[in-house]
């Protein structure tokens, strides 16, 4: 019997309340067998702490920038790291290198260097065999400096859309082709890390969706017909100030809709001053930051989702509702359309359309057997293309063939127990 393969996940903040899709990613990782430690740039705020399974991840993660600015801790890193120079010099050339210029973006690759000292030396004292990040930004460009100064493997999830924004700065192409695979989240992911990707790098990125537990969300729970509920970060990116207009609009047919928002965010507060503003009063409720129970037990309770916003991966949030049954309301954007079929599981709408919005929630609304249709539609395709034990199982596969130096000849990650060619 072979050991456990030991994996490493970093991303900039671990846990968050935002990210759960991460912690249920580790988790089917550890039940299928890996040993799995988790590493963090920064420690997580308490405002993110907001459940049992967060407190006990965040107690066994290892948390880099502190052990960086402890001088002890860095300077026997960095007197390990000496000991192999080639390689301590390779990723000193490969921080500027991979600059994208100026005074200030050099001193912070030169940050991301010290951390990468201390990550690989925990990495290489707590036997390490490969390194996966998640988000592709910042914390990626730490894995790639760590790769080069350890020689571990590292891979990443790219996600979007923040670092299709600024794929240069962030050297997108550099990560990609110094990684082992490249997990996409969707098509469309992979489609936008190949624009920015040499032709020679392409065959090593894999669809990998990220995933929930559909039985989580088992219920039959009984709807009135008038409770909406948005699930995100309060910020104009996600469309919040849009689903307010949609919200008075709709009402006119039925004074009783009311809103729910789980989530916090930088544009908290002139929010709620907005929906005071545009009468929407005691209709909407501002929930701030649930855990993953409390945000199930309110998908057993509301009648739709809406998630109005301008860019998206895939959000894990559409995953959820689906899977409890909810038909949905979103935007036309991104990987979105991979996941929600129009007229079948909810309805897609142009971004930045109150009036498109607006009839597509009361369209929801108006039809409670057209709306338990969809989410039975909407379920269906949750538990066949966004399950994470299959999904886990899938970038389980893609960990132990490419240690294995036997990479699949694949675009959609296949599952460990088939074989043969996918495309």
């Amino acid at each position: 019997m072979t050991d456990p393969m030991h994996i490493a996940y970093l991303t900039g903040e671990y846990p968050r309340a935002t990210d759960t899709f991460i912690q249920r990613e580790v988790s089917a990782l550890r039940d299928q067998g890996f040993t799995v430690s988790t590493c963090s740039i920064r420690r997580t705020g308490a405002e993110h702490l907001v459940g049992d399974e967060q407190r006990a991840e965040q107690g066994r993660t290892f948390h880099v920038l502190e052990a960086a600015l402890r001088p002890i801790t860095a300077l026997r890193a960095h007197l390990r790291a000496l000991g192999s120079p080639r390689r301590y010099l390779r990723a000193l050339k490969l921080v500027i290198k991979t600059s994208p210029g100026g005074v200030k973006p050099t001193l912070y690759q030169l940050f991301y260097f010290a951390e990468a000292v201390v990550l690989a030396d925990h990495l290489r004292r707590n036997g390490v065999q490969h390194l996966h990040n998640h988000i592709a930004k910042a914390s990626c460009t730490v894995a790639m400096l760590c790769n080069e100064l350890s020689g571990i493997p590292y891979s990443f999830t790219l996600h979007g859309p923040d670092i299709f924004f600024e794929p240069i700065r962030w050297r997108l192409d550099a990560k990609i082709a110094r990684a082992r695979f490249v997990a996409c989240i969707s098509d469309f992911c992979r489609s936008q890390g190949m624009s920015f990707a040499h032709r020679r790098d392409w065959s090593r990125m894999h669809i990998v969706h990220c995933g929930v537990t559909p039985d989580r969300y088992d219920s039959a729970p009984a709807r009135n017909g008038n409770h909406l509920l948005f699930v995100g970060r309060l910020a104009a990116v996600k469309g919040v100030p849009v689903l307010l207009e949609a919200l008075v609009e709709a009402r006119r047919d039925n004074p009783d809709l009311r809103l729910s928002l789980i989530g916090d965010g930088p544009e908290r507060a002139e929010l709620q001053a907005e929906a005071q503003a545009l009468g929407l009063g005691d209709a909407v409720n501002f929930l701030g930051y649930r855990s993953q129970s409390e945000v199930a037990d309110m998908l057993a309770k509301v009648d739709a989702l809406a998630l109005p916003s301008f860019a998206e991966g895939v959000p894990v949030v559409l995953m959820e509702a689906m899977a409890a049954g909810l038909p949905v309301v979103t935007t036309r954007i991104a990987g979105i359309p991979e996941l929600v079929e129009d007229s079948v599981s909810g309805h897609l709408v142009p971004p930045g359309d109150v009036s498109a919005l607006s009839d597509a929630l009361r369209d929801v609304l108006a039809d409670p057997d057209r709306a338990a249709q969809m989410g039975v539609a909407g379920r269906a395709k949750v538990r066949a293309e966004f399950d994470i034990s299959q999904e886990a199982a899938r970038l389980g596969g893609l960990f132990r063939a490419y240690h294995s130096d036997q990479p699949p000849n694949a675009v959609r990650a296949p599952l460990p127990a088939q074989t043969g060619d996918q495309q």
